[in-house]
């Protein structure tokens, strides 16, 4: 079976769809004829990426840290592939984070994730299988100035994947998560705007390039696989080596 046939029809719920990796990997499982679930909070977005492919894509506008979300996402009676891709950053020097935007990334980028974890573990154990892919990033396994808070975070959830992966795996349930560099999106194209950042990102990565977004999508899409049926558990970089330092 090949991995186009592998997700015909199959549920897959994606929060943070509405751009950027969300979305991308939104429209790479809509081509495949999967049954997605795009989930943010901009509906406007998700209004654009439903046209594309009305047949395949069904919206939820929700802000996944609060109630709703939930109370929609528990009435699901199947869920093959959930695709925690939401997060923020706002990086900071440690000594100018304050409460709020400690409290602002915690919520939505460790709480949010382990709850709609909760929930689709409680889905995909009803029908004894499922996969689960957690976004984080290359910083989930190092360290780096101003980014204290986003690396707690992402060690966070890099600690839930293997904690997961070990609780569900007699449910056949997989969990993995995909850890990317700093990719080339219009987010991040102000960032390299600055000369000096831009020669200490490009200095970090020994392949001297930024990563591609449909090279992370390639990524989830593997680890999704039938191909993939023995990874869990572990973290996919995609990072061109900057961790092999």
């Amino acid at each position: 079976m090949n991995s186009s046939s592998s997700f015909k029809d199959k549920i897959v719920l994606i929060t943070g769809a509405a751009r950027g990796i969300g979305r991308a990997t939104a429209i790479e499982f809509a081509k495949k004829k999967a049954k997605v679930i795009a989930v943010s909070r901009t509906e406007n977005d998700l209004i654009d990426l439903q046209k594309e492919y009305p047949n395949n894509v069904e919206i939820w506008p929700f802000d996944i840290t609060g109630d709703a979300f939930f109370r929609e996402m528990s009435a699901l009676k199947k869920l093959d592939v959930c695709i925690n891709n939401a997060g923020i950053n706002k990086p900071r020097l440690i000594e100018d984070v304050d409460d709020e935007t400690l409290d602002l990334m915690l919520n939505l980028n460790v709480r949010a994730t382990f709850r709609t974890s909760k929930y689709a573990v409680k889905i995909m154990k009803n029908n004894n299988q499922g996969v689960i892919i957690n976004v984080t990033s290359q910083m989930g396994h190092i360290g780096s100035p101003t980014r204290t808070v986003y690396c707690l975070t992402k060690h966070a959830v890099e600690g839930l994947t293997k904690a997961l992966a070990v609780e569900v795996a007699p449910s056949n349930i997989r969990v993995c998560s995909i850890a990317p560099t700093f990719a080339d999106t219009p987010m991040t194209k102000p960032m390299f705007e600055d000369e000096k950042f831009k020669n200490f990102v490009y200095g970090m990565i020994p392949m001297k390039k930024l990563v591609d977004v449909q090279d992370i999508v390639d990524g989830i899409l593997y680890l999704c696989s039938p191909q993939a049926k023995m990874i869990t558990g572990t973290s996919l970089l995609i990072d061109g080596g900057w961790t092999a330092h």
